[in-house]
């Protein structure tokens, strides 16, 4: 079985989170793996997934086009020399002809559903290659039935052929944090008293200027703490620059992940207010810590919160009702707290790692 970790980004984010995670719990259920990765990546499988089969690509695909046509000629070679009767190609992507069955994973609907938060060239590439794999993989997985359901109808696909394998949280990184955890958060971020948190890519269908000014509006407002890379969002910076006197506004970029436990579960609340989620792990993972987390109702997001989270709508006025109504109810927010720890116990990577078994066995005999 070979998984392609080529496109997993230096910052682990996304993709490279999903491969970091599944990788050892593929392990862990007894997969004989060969990991195809970038060669500045050869340490860190080889300390993540003990045993395992490194192989290492070009040099020069760790540029996205050389890598993108590396794995047109150099990906499925490679995988078939090291004895691979399988080839699942992560994100989106995959050989055209490949020589071996291939399993494809499909993160969300997105570009269909929401073309207008996406970058044009992106959005067309990632259309392009979502039909180009639905055709021509053997299985597709995909990490909810959301996800899967919307691919069947805008993108034609067979449901019979498309799997679901629901995301996992590590209990060992995302738990309720200790007292010294929440105060290395803290003192990171240069926060003392009470916050609301955000924690993922800053991003157009993250729908962060609606949070901004609808926390803009709430009177002795905790800070606000939008954690997490900065995508193509211009406007995250205009309604940032509009926040007003009295309200203090964090943008700390990446935190390390040793941090995000603390981060999210010392938060008053995090909110999540995104436009559409192929799965939402933020959501999860802020579960997981402990967190009240409030949300949109939206694509993925209840098949992954279902009752333990709070919803709310997508616009601004909405968010800052119920923001200000959580706010002022610690009880339900204490509820939600302990909802959440319960529902995101559910969510493990063996479990998510299994679903991925099933798959490739069913792309082998197919």
């Amino acid at each position: 079985m070979a998984v392609d970790a080529t496109a997993v980004p230096a910052d682990r984010g996304g993709v490279g989170r999903y491969v970091d995670e599944l990788l050892p719990a593929l392990a862990a259920e007894g997969a004989d793996l060969v990991v195809v990765c970038q060669a500045h990546d050869l340490a860190h499988y080889a300390q993540l997934v003990p045993g395992a089969d490194l192989r290492a690509a070009p040099a020069a695909a760790a540029r996205i086009p050389v890598r993108l046509a590396w794995e047109q000629v150099g990906l499925a070679r490679l995988a078939r020399r090291a004895g691979a009767d399988v080839l699942h190609c992560p994100h989106y992507t995959m050989p055209l002809v490949p020589g071996l069955p291939v399993v494809t994973t499909l993160h969300d609907a997105t570009f269909f559903t929401h073309p207008e938060v996406h970058l044009p060239v992106k959005r067309r590439f990632f259309r392009t290659w979502t039909r180009i794999s639905l055709a021509r993989a053997r299985r597709c997985l995909t990490p909810s039935a959301a996800t899967r359901n919307e691919l069947v109808r805008v993108a034609g696909a067979d449901p019979a052929r498309v799997d679901v394998a629901h995301l996992g949280v590590d209990p060992e990184r995302f738990h309720v944090p200790t007292d010294e955890e929440r105060a290395a958060a803290r003192a990171h971020l240069g926060i003392d008293g009470p916050y609301v948190a955000f924690l993922g890519t800053l991003e157009p269908r993250k729908n962060l200027p609606a949070l901004i000014r609808a926390w803009s509006t709430l009177p002795d407002a905790p800070d606000l703490v939008l954690a997490g890379g900065r995508g193509w969002d211009e406007d995250v910076d205009r309604a940032a620059a509009q926040v007003p006197a009295g309200h203090r506004l964090h943008l700390p970029g990446y935190l390390p992940l040793e941090l995000l436990a603390g981060f999210l579960g010392g938060a008053e609340l995090v909110v999540y207010p995104s436009l559409g989620e192929g799965f939402g792990l933020p959501v999860l993972e802020a579960m997981a810590c402990g967190a009240p987390v409030l949300t949109t109702r939206v694509l993925a997001i209840p098949e992954i919160g279902g009752q333990a989270v709070a919803y709310t709508g997508t616009d601004e006025e909405s968010i800052a009702a119920e923001l200000a109504a959580l706010l002022a109810d610690p009880a339900r927010r204490a509820e939600l707290a302990a909802a959440g720890r319960t529902r995101a116990a559910g969510f493990d990577w063996r479990s998510c790692a299994r679903e991925h078994l099933r798959a490739y066995a069913a792309a082998a005999a197919a």
